[in-house]
């Protein structure tokens, strides 16, 4: 890693990055890549070496550990008995591309379109379908609908469990359908779920994009606190970061760039005297631009775990003592295959709740065991989980400033489940999920209900076991939205310039306008893919004319007939 030790108080670079994560690392290749560029990428946390990261199965580690995550909690919230939900992102290289749980979504062609109608202008499906397919390379996916040659190895799951294989046909037997490739031209569907693994390892953006381009002379990372931006008149001139007991700056001689997630980018730009006005001053912060909507419009992904007992030894339950992870590990360490190789995530679903709905609102994740996200067993014995949620809740939250201290944690309050519609949307997915766990497809398997149990089945019942189960998928986005700049909730413009303020941007999913469906680190790669090109001034890749399906009886079944 060229030139990481030595930082003088003048070090420079052409583009400055703050953040190694999804869109932060594709940014640093993409802008390193032709050689005509400096680039350094600021990073607080330290490497991505070892098990605990590179080993699929091990996901619930890193995300737990204040080695790796911020450490973030939400404020207690109201709609959810006064819980804070903890919050993880990435404080490593490869950001939270190293502490996920690998699955991989595009999101709906309907999400880009409305990223469109809200003020993204140029970033419809037709616009960014070329980025995803820039981006990856698809093992498995549909063809001519996939990329085949991008630094992102997308790969499909063995299924060896007959759980997984049930899920999807009892989908099938309910109505819903099948889909191929939820990542190509359908996704509605019940179909096997794509994640960032290869070679049996996780295929972060640091592996895929950070680590090769910092072989180049112009690339290189230094490691330190992002303080603040500097910005001398009106324009955005470096970087100030704590590192070795001391307040250094970073200068950019074209543009900085912020890439330091969902949480951290709005407090950047808050600390930098950028966001709401009355809330800088409340901080002693001089204001640069009056940006209300920086911090505003917090979203996220709700989730439960509905678990069922499985009658059979077929599911991972016999695998979870300290022997067996022992075997899974050494088997993992030395050959980079078996149970270690997967984040388990092997059967997904996109369904719609409803007629009337154009296009999926309900994500699954389906696993072959009755686990908790810490890794602990939900019950002593054999079971099968799914993971489900409503995709686009209108509940909206924010993030604040507590302190002018950059060292201070921010303030982060979604208000989960604080719209009317949000527990009709849970109920109707509990109540959806045990239809499916009653098909026929898990005869053999299927036993008592774990969570919620059989004896909740009232509104109130329900709404109960939600308010005190209902979890984070860890997808928060929103903060710095993109949009027109005639719009004063508007962050950045649709070149990521960010509003009010010369040779600055920002690019990661707190530009999305909207959350898009599924999970959302291929979306904030893609929007690093296509931030590069619109930072290094060229035309952005041609238009894709392909049509994604709509269910032809959208308006009249939520099932998909015939």
């Amino acid at each position: 890693m060229s030139g990481s030790q030595n930082v003088n108080p003048d070090f420079s670079a052409d583009y400055v990055i703050i953040g190694s994560g999804s869109a932060g690392s594709a940014m640093a290749s993409r802008l390193s890549e032709d050689g005509k560029h400096s680039v350094i990428v600021i990073e607080y946390g330290g490497s991505d070496i070892g098990p605990l990261i590179q080993m699929p199965a091990a996901l619930s580690f890193p995300m737990n550990m204040p080695l790796y995550d911020w450490g973030y909690k939400t404020e207690p919230e109201p709609y959810l008995n006064g819980r804070k939900l903890v919050a993880p992102r990435g404080k490593v290289i490869g950001g939270s591309s190293s502490i996920n749980g690998m699955v991989y979504v595009r999101g709906h062609a309907e999400d880009f379109n409305h990223w469109e109608e809200e003020g993204a202008k140029g970033w419809s499906y037709a616009d960014v379908l070329p980025y995803f397919n820039r981006m990856e390379t698809s093992h498995g996916g549909e063809q001519g609908a996939r990329g085949t040659d991008g630094p992102m190895h997308i790969t499909r799951g063995e299924m060896t469990r007959p759980l997984f294989e049930a899920f999807i046909e009892a989908g099938k037997q309910a109505g819903f359908g099948f889909t191929q490739d939820y990542n190509g031209l359908k996704q509605e569907g019940f179909s096997a779920m794509e994640r960032t693994v290869y070679k049996g390892r996780r295929w972060s953006t640091a592996n895929a994009y950070l680590k090769p381009a910092l072989k180049r002379q112009n690339l290189t990372i230094v490691h330190g606190l992002a303080e603040k931006v500097r910005i001398e008149n009106n324009r955005a001139t470096g970087v100030e970061i704590a590192r070795g007991g001391s307040t250094q700056l970073i200068k950019a001689n074209k543009e900085v760039i912020i890439a330091a997630s969902a949480f951290n980018s709005p407090k950047l730009l808050m600390l930098s005297g950028i966001g709401p006005a009355k809330h800088l001053k409340e901080h002693g912060i001089e204001v640069v631009a009056d940006r209300p909507g920086v911090g505003s419009n917090l979203m996220d992904h709700l989730e439960l775990y509905i678990q069922q007992e499985c009658t059979k030894p077929v599911s991972l339950y016999s695998r979870l003592n300290l022997f067996q992870k022992g075997l899974i590990g050494l088997e993992w360490l030395l050959f980079k295959t078996g149970d270690g190789a997967t984040n388990h995530f092997e059967a997904s679903a996109f369904i719609r709740s409803k007629a009337g709905i154009k296009y999926p609102d309900i994500q699954y994740h389906f696993l072959p065991v009755a686990i908790r996200y810490d890794g602990k067993a939900a019950a002593p014995t054999h079971g099968f989980q799914a993971h489900v949620g409503p995709m686009r809740s209108k509940s909206r939250g924010a993030v604040r400033l507590t302190s002018s201290d950059p060292k201070a944690k921010p303030s982060i309050q979604f208000n989960y489940m604080s719209h009317e519609d949000d527990f009709a949307e849970f109920r109707h997915c509990i109540r959806l999920t045990r239809e499916i766990f009653q098909q026929q497809a898990f005869n053999e398997y299927r036993g008592y209900e774990i969570a919620p149990g059989e004896h909740i089945q009232s509104n109130d019942e329900l709404d109960a076991f939600i308010r005190e189960h209902v979890e984070s998928a860890f997808h928060p986005c929103g903060t710095a939205k993109m949009g027109n700049p005639d719009d004063k909730m508007s962050v950045v413009d649709p070149e990521c310039r960010v509003i009010g303020v010369e040779g600055l941007r920002l690019a990661d999913s707190s530009i999305f306008p909207r959350i898009p469906n599924g999970n959302l680190n291929a979306p904030s790669i893609m929007v690093g893919e296509k931030a590069a090109d619109h930072i290094l001034g060229k035309d952005p890749l041609p238009r894709s004319n392909q049509e994604p399906w709509i269910n032809p009886d959208w308006e009249t079944s939520d099932r998909i007939i015939g």
